[in-house]
């Protein structure tokens, strides 16, 4: 049984090493073995939504949340303050150790040969894939092949007018795999992202930014990662000025995004600086963040800058920035664009429904991020083994896991722009979080051989001492605003929270507790009944959905939506509920507000 991964990335990694920790003989392809796990645009790990599918890898016995660990230089979570759903954990990391770190690992595992070449060609015989062939002529025989390749089919670098074929900067580019998957009959889009400058951080002035430190006792990524991590970093935030606004407008006609040499459809969520200032011209100033590539170089990557346009051009915004005026630029922004198939044609084991045995997974399928990347991969790996051990298939739904989500929007809807993750686009999202991970998804893992049972055991049993302390909220009764309460019916209480519930109980409810234990414990009791609602809100979605939308209905009028779903309904003009669900980013919440829109309007009538 051997199986083929192609492409060294994040998306490649967790597919090899899913493949080969199930026993097949797994070989894993990479232009450069140096540039294993590059991060190629910013050095961190997880974020909203995203921190959620690190988790979801972790659990599944993925490599991507121990690397976080490992490598981490600053840990923060988001939305601390918000409901548990919401919150996300996000590290920034040292992009070299992260490298290191993987390259390492994966030459440690059995079954598992890492090899530097570039794959030419994906064999077909009869509609079945046999195997690879590299550009040196000599060619590879598998019973699948995954393709993992990024950014680099065929890959373009834009720097204002200065055009050149690249996967990623100063690195070859695909061409003849991209012709060859073309070929083979496969439908594909451009494509188009971006990476803003890397600037010197003896150049920068530090004194004009505002700190934002990592937490007070940071947590960490991985049920596996046994030491404490540290931060050790602190990054910064910084605003544009009007005068970068007058540069970009003065100079726009020399950015390929706006000259028409760009093709590609960009990030909607990451745009580049000169793509903000055309689409916000009444603001004056946009945000961005100074964030530390590592801990042993000097580079510092200005998260917010993204652009195409020329380096001279990229050198007067900085100097039209107080602090970053004499700033020493170490590497230019630019754009990249590249091709991606059309994730519809493939099925939700994400094997091409065209051709047997042969994967499709992250960036070229049309997604953004590297969380996303590697949740495809590793759901690719698995499926690829069990499709070769004639077991049934393994596909997560849209109530499991956030993996589900991803997977299920790209190859049912399609996309028609870089896909991101949001918590939005999940309508069991009180149940997908972060603290109930392991929860949800762990026993998969341990079914598949990816996940020790003793570290399963482990973790099973934090998760019944937060059930039993849950059950022991139901009996404990106390004094509070003159009425007697149940400590459980306190905690639903909104200006309750954990710590609160505590102190109003005297005495410590949970010793040795984790974030983790909080958080999942006022979950369950906080959101209960929400949680119903949104199950029976589900079940009458699915009549919703057989509403019929009038031909000229004027989204623009509907309180509620966004201006990206406004957008996307105004121009795929869907004839009912069903056809507006499958278009990409339109969420759940926005066909509710239609339906609500229609039903009120038909009163009216």
């Amino acid at each position: 049984m051997k199986v083929v991964v192609v492409g060294a990335g994040h998306a490649g990694i967790e597919a090899a090493y899913a493949a080969s920790k199930m026993g097949a003989e797994t070989t894993l392809v990479t232009i450069h073995l140096e540039a294993i796990a590059q991060m190629s645009c910013n050095p961190s790990i997880g974020g909203i939504a995203k921190g959620h599918l690190v988790k979801e890898i972790d659990a599944m016995g993925g490599i991507m949340a121990r690397a976080a660990d490992s490598t981490g230089i600053h840990f923060k979570i988001l939305n601390r303050s918000k409901g548990p759903a919401v919150r996300a954990t996000r590290t920034q990391n040292d992009k070299v150790k992260y490298r290191d770190f993987m390259k390492s690992f994966l030459e440690r595992c059995e079954n598992l040969r890492v090899y530097q070449s570039i794959v030419s060609e994906v064999i077909v015989k009869n509609g079945k894939v046999i195997g690879v062939k590299f550009v040196e002529g000599n060619e590879l025989i598998a019973d699948a092949v995954i393709i993992a390749c990024g950014t680099f089919l065929d890959g373009k670098i834009y720097i204002g007018n200065v055009i050149y074929n690249a996967g990623r900067s100063n690195e070859p580019s695909s061409t003849h795999l991209a012709e060859n998957i073309k070929d083979l009959g496969f439908k594909t889009i451009r494509l188009k992202t971006g990476t803003p400058m890397r600037l010197h951080s003896d150049s920068i002035d530090w004194e004009k930014f505002e700190p934002q430190p990592g937490d007070d006792h940071p947590v960490p990524f991985s049920i596996f990662t046994k030491f404490k991590v540290k931060n050790r970093i602190i990054c910064y935030l910084g605003h544009t000025t009007p005068k970068v606004k007058q540069v970009v407008n003065d100079n726009l006609d020399l950015s390929p995004l706006f000259s028409g040499k760009i093709d590609g459809i960009g990030p909607r969520y990451c745009p580049s600086i000169e793509d903000k200032i055309v689409k916000f011209p009444f603001r004056e100033r946009h945000h961005f963040y100074l964030e530390p590539e590592g801990l042993n170089n000097k580079e510092i990557y200005a998260n917010g800058l993204s652009s195409s346009l020329p380096v001279q051009v990229q050198k007067e915004i900085l100097k039209s920035i107080p602090g970053l005026n004499q700033s020493v630029m170490m590497r230019p922004a630019y754009a990249i664009e590249y091709d991606a198939i059309v994730p519809t044609q493939l099925n939700h084991i994400l094997e091409s429904k065209s051709i047997e045995n042969l994967y499709f997974a992250g960036q070229v399928n049309g997604t953004s991020g590297y969380e996303e990347a590697a949740s495809q991969g590793l759901v690719a790996g698995i499926n690829a083994v069990l499709k070769l051990r004639n077991k049934d298939p393994f596909i997560l739904r849209r109530d499991e896991a956030y993996t589900g989500v991803l997977i299920d929007d790209i190859v049912t809807k399609g996309i028609d722009e870089p896909y991101r993750l949001f918590t939005s686009r999940a309508e069991f999202r009180l149940q997908l979080r972060e603290d109930n991970a392991f929860e949800r998804v762990s026993e998969y893992a341990l079914k598949f051989g990816l996940l020790d049972n003793k570290l399963f055991v482990r973790e099973m049993r934090k998760l019944k001492k937060r059930k039993e302390t849950i059950n022991k909220l139901k009996e404990t009764k106390l004094k509070f605003r003159n009425k007697t309460h149940t400590i459980y019916h306190l905690l639903k209480m909104p200006e309750i929270d954990f710590e609160k519930l505590e102190e109003l109980n005297g005495s410590k409810i949970l010793k040795n507790k984790t974030l983790t234990d909080v958080s999942y414990i006022e979950a369950n009791v906080k959101y209960e009944g929400y949680i119903k609602i949104q199950n029976d809100e589900v079940k009458r979605m699915e009549k919703l959905e057989r509403i019929k939308i009038p031909e000229h209905i004027d989204y623009l009028k509907i309180d509620g939506l966004s201006t990206e779903v406004k957008q996307k309904l105004l121009k795929n003009r869907p004839s009912n509920l069903r056809d507006a669900l499958k278009i990409s980013g339109v969420t759940p919440a926005a066909i509710n507000a239609i339906s609500i829109y229609l039903t009120l309007k038909s009163k009216i009538l």
